[in-house]
């Protein structure tokens, strides 16, 4: 795993004040880690969200930042509180009230991946998902706490566009009124997060590109959207949950015939969100 919490790709000129991140698409694993697991090394990453970087990766060059995590999601979690420690994996922590994120295995420090199938045979140390916490979880909110600041500095807001991926089967039967399933459901709380003008927008340019949304269901935002969607502040956030089977193979987890597809609808979202900051002056990126 390498030694950096994160990867930031900036700008030549920023151009308004969104922010890409993508918390669940690191995937740089350590052998002392996989040695750990009793899991292989496709199971391991099947709860992360494998390529959604790339998918948004055009947003440096058309004037966004875009950060992106490093380490895992089933070694770290980035979207969840750092207290959220899962006293059925981490040893001398005492369960606090009921929290269903811990209850079912997904904590800061996963104890399980997708469909429950646990990561290791025992516990781990508490100093050990400390050190997990100091070396990853605190740098990437520390650096995304000053791009969003930045942003709205000099741009009078900031939006965080918190990119991430859901299993096809994640959505149920269709609920939408045309009777399809979403290929993108936007997460605001509930409005919480961001104000109703951004997600309009939001929304719209993701329609506009030809794909199906919904909004909060059933996926409403988690610990990052929460605390980043502060729109009285003038700081939105808005979680994107992207069908994986668009772009890949999901029990490969490989990219299929139709992630450059998807990807190249991105770029023109991705150029309409910067957009919505452009009516102010750009200014070169520090």
């Amino acid at each position: 795993m390498t030694d950096t919490a994160f990867r930031l790709e900036m700008p030549r000129v920023l151009r308004s004040g969104v922010v890409f991140a993508s918390p669940h698409s690191g995937d740089h694993y350590q052998e002392s880690f996989l040695s750990q697991s009793v899991l292989d090394n496709l199971q391991i990453r099947s709860s992360a969200d494998a390529y959604v970087d790339q998918l948004f990766g055009a947003a440096p060059r058309l004037g966004a930042p875009l950060l992106a995590a490093t380490a895992p999601r089933a070694y770290v979690d980035l979207n969840r509180a750092p207290d959220e420690l899962d006293p059925a994996l981490i040893l001398d922590v005492q369960k606090k009230g009921q929290n269903p994120r811990i209850a079912s295995g997904l904590g800061v420090i996963p104890r399980v991946v997708a469909n429950g199938r646990a990561i290791y045979s025992g516990k781990l140390p508490k100093k050990e998902a400390e050190r997990r916490l100091d070396k990853y979880w605190h740098p990437y909110h520390t650096q995304l706490h000053h791009l969003l600041s930045r942003g709205r500095r000099k741009f009078g807001a900031s939006v965080l566009i918190d990119c991430h991926s859901m299993p096809h089967e994640a959505v149920g039967e269709p609920h939408l009124r045309n009777a399809r399933k979403p290929e993108v459901v936007l997460g605001d709380r509930f409005g919480a997060a961001c104000s109703g003008e951004v997600m309009e927008q939001v929304e719209a340019a993701f329609v506009r590109a030809g794909l199906t949304v919904a909004r909060n269901a059933p996926f409403a935002g988690a610990y990052i959207t929460q605390t980043y969607g502060r729109p009285s502040h003038n700081q939105h956030a808005i979680q994107v949950e992207i069908d994986r089977s668009l772009y890949m193979d999901e029990h490969k987890i490989e990219p299929h015939d139709g992630f450059d597809v998807l990807r190249k609808i991105l770029v023109e979202v991705t150029a309409e969100l910067i957009g919505m900051g452009l009516e102010q002056r750009p200014i070169a990126a520090e």
